[in-house]
Order: structure tokens, then sequence, then C-alpha cells
């Protein structure tokens, strides 16, 4: 397929965030109805040692973002990590959006074999494209994805599958 690597990453992403952005209007909706302080939500995690909702919303950012900028072989747009605010975090999600929509499939031609060089938790991590994307890119994102959604669900707003997956 022509524009798999594009297809696979940036439309993707884009999806999901879409997504994401819709299932952070539902928790604001029913924290508003239940009287909850936003930033309490923003501040839950799943257990002790995992990330609050606040930041799984920025690794989705950074990750979509990331890994569409190494395999479309541009540099990554690098963001503060300042937000405090649920409509600071959803300026967020649009300013990623806006990067990938900047990306056309042509800057992917040569995506699935390029090599993907970056450091991770300290560590110098090389890939090529497809194996990045499909092995390392791809569950990162969902994992922190899924976990910005649990979240959430955990606290109470009423979220199904639709939600998670948006409009396809």
């Amino acid at each position: 397929m022509k524009d798999a690597m594009y297809n696979s990453s940036v439309q993707v992403f884009l999806r999901c965030l879409n997504a994401m952005d819709a299932v952070l209007d539902k928790g604001a909706a029913f924290a508003e109805a239940k009287k909850v302080d936003m930033g309490v939500l923003l501040g839950m995690r799943l257990a002790p040692d995992m990330f609050p909702l606040m930041r799984q919303v920025q690794l989705v950012s950074d990750f979509a973002k990331g890994i569409s900028a190494r395999l479309a072989g541009v540099d990554n747009p690098k963001y503060e990590d300042n937000e405090t605010t649920l409509p600071q975090l959803k300026e967020r999600l649009a300013r990623t959006r806006e990067f990938l929509k900047s990306l056309t499939p042509a800057q992917f031609a040569e995506a699935a074999t390029r090599t993907v060089a970056f450091k991770a938790g300290g560590r110098d991590m090389t890939f090529e494209g497809q194996t990045y994307l499909l092995h390392y890119g791809l569950p990162n994102f969902y994992f922190h994805l899924t976990t910005a959604y649990a979240i959430l669900r955990h606290a109470g707003v009423e979220l199904g599958k639709r939600d998670f997956i948006g409009s396809v």
C-alpha cells in the first residue's frame, strides 16, 4: 500500500487525538455535574506509581507527534509539559493535531526503512521505521491513551468503547 506508513501513523493519531479530546470533554461535564474540581481528575492515577491523567494525556500528545516526526524525517516539536488546566491540555492536543495535519504522505515514502534513533529512559534506541512504529511507537501511544481513558472511567465518567475508538 502506497501510503501505509502515513495512514498507520498520522491518520490513526488524528482519530485517536480527536477521541481523547471528546473523552476529556466528557470528563469536564462529569466534573461539573458532580461538583468535582477538574484539577482533582487531572491529578488522578490508576496506581500510586503511575503518572496522573494530566501526564498521560501529555504523553499521548508526545508519542503522536514524536513518532510521526521521526517517521517523516522532520524535527519533533518540543512542548514544555507545563499544562495545569484542562483548557491548556486541550490546546496541546489541538497543537499536536495541527502538526500532524502539516505532514504529507510524501514525507513518509521512505518511513518503513528509515533508521529511527532517539534516547528513551536514558537509553539509545535505534529501529527501522516499520519496526519502530509497530513494536515501539503504537504500543506506547495506545498504552497512554488507554490509561488516560481508564483513569476517567475509574473516576466514574460514563465512557464506552465508542468513546475510546472515536469516529471512524
